[in-house]
């Protein structure tokens, strides 16, 4: 049995929050992740993209990063990644057999086993330690207080994106709710960067922070100006506490990324000057054009043009509706989207609808996935024309063809779904 399928069969567990698997299952492993020097990520929308602008800017600058991200786009090996490189199969099955050895002891002593994303993250945690990375990226799963990878005691540097409504049954029902399980990856005396605009989440944010006697960078506070705008990019000016990074380009497209290299700087800025890094403007800036997302706002070249991006929450929906309208004014659009059946397919439709009228659904690939009748009702309901394709293969080719003969395909609502269609063009 390979590695992954190993892995898999630790999902009839679920996705339990809470942190005492964790920590039996790392002391087993002998704590891998203590000598780790973490950036931790948290938040609703951004935090992968923030997780690659830093990543790529220390890896330019010459040092060894690990960078643990979820869900995968098309290659599991995607979420365990080292200098530019994913994890190999033989590194994989070496860690794999390990955890998998200390996982199976927890159940002969009579205790809880632990999830699948908390062996994926012990894997994770015996890579980068076994790499001898200089800095591991850690991308928050779900939450943040009660997340497997908050067994990291005194990160870096902490960030939180944003904050906005997306796993309800887990985080809570309001903002204030959500933002107080986010805000669990804040440590004692450890600096934070928050780019939260909503008001009453962002007081739970920084009670929290002088509760851990944590200094509050916000970063919502901070304003830049855009030079140059396309498809291909932006570029723009900031000041940062003092310092200048004018001309700073970015190679994805949308504004919301603009607020997620800027939050990435300040971390950076911020980790310079304690001393924790050092880092020259010209690698930084080559660092952080390098930086892209797969399936986030994602344009692949051909007649029609075709846009890969996930928006599988209304926050996410919103700013894929103002990044096209941005890149792609009084053009014809086709959307091709399917989605999973616990999300808010009533508030995301609400935003697609604002896209286009032209809509072809189908069902992605996982046990979730909400029907495609029922997500063509919906659309209906909103005056769209639909039509219904079995399968993602099957919804492009619909999509592309007469009689909708669009200028764009955007597939949109799920990263199952653009995983499949990403590797029909690969």
């Amino acid at each position: 049995m390979d590695a992954i399928k190993k892995i898999h069969q630790f999902d009839r567990f679920g996705s339990v929050l809470g942190l005492e698997r964790m920590n039996v299952l790392l002391k087993k492993l002998g704590d891998p992740h203590k000598p780790l020097r973490v950036i931790h990520v948290a938040g609703t929308n951004g935090k992968g993209s923030v997780c690659k602008f830093i990543y790529e800017a220390l890896a330019a600058n010459g040092y060894k990063v690990g960078l643990y991200t979820s869900p995968f786009i098309q290659s599991f090996h995607e979420r365990i990644q080292l200098d530019g490189a994913f994890i190999s199969d033989r590194e994989l099955d070496q860690y794999t057999d390990q955890v998998m050895e200390k996982a199976e002891e927890m159940v002969r002593e009579g205790l809880d086993s632990p999830t699948e994303f908390e062996v994926v993250t012990a894997i994770a945690f015996l890579y980068f330690a076994g790499r001898k990375a200089d800095f591991v990226i850690l991308e928050v799963g779900l939450g943040g207080s009660g997340d497997s990878t908050n067994v990291v005691e005194n990160p870096l540097i902490s960030i939180i994106t944003s904050i906005s409504y997306d796993h309800m049954d887990r985080l809570g029902n309001t903002l204030e709710e959500i933002a107080g399980e986010k805000a669990g990856i804040i440590k004692t005396g450890v600096p934070v960067v928050s780019n939260v605009e909503q008001k009453q989440a962002a007081r739970v944010i920084a009670k929290r922070a002088y509760e851990k006697g944590a200094v509050l960078y916000d970063a919502a506070k901070l304003t830049y100006g855009i030079r140059e705008q396309s498809l291909s990019g932006y570029a723009f000016d900031i000041e940062i506490y003092g310092t200048d990074y004018s001309g700073v380009r970015i190679g994805m497209a949308g504004r919301h990324q603009i607020e997620n290299a800027k939050t990435a700087l300040i971390a950076l800025e911020i980790l310079r000057k304690k001393g924790i890094i050092k880092v020259s403007r010209d690698k930084l800036y080559q660092g952080l054009l390098c930086a892209r997302q797969p399936g986030r706002f994602e344009v692949l070249d051909g007649d029609p043009c075709v846009v890969l991006d996930g928006a599988h929450n209304q926050a996410g929906a919103a700013a894929l509706k103002e990044t096209v309208k941005a890149c792609f004014p009084q053009r014809r659009i086709v959307v091709v989207t399917g989605m999973l059946a616990d999300k808010e397919t009533d508030q995301i439709t609400d935003e697609l609808c604002q896209i286009t009228d032209q809509f072809v659904v189908t069902e992605p690939d996982n046990p979730r996935k909400m029907p495609a009748e029922d997500l063509r009702q919906l659309l209906d309901k909103k005056g769209a024309v639909c039509k219904v394709a079995s399968n993602a293969k099957e919804a492009y080719r619909m999509a592309a063809e007469a009689p909708f003969d669009p200028e764009v395909v955007l597939i949109a609502g799920s990263l199952y779904l653009i995983g499949e269609i990403r590797g029909l063009f690969n």
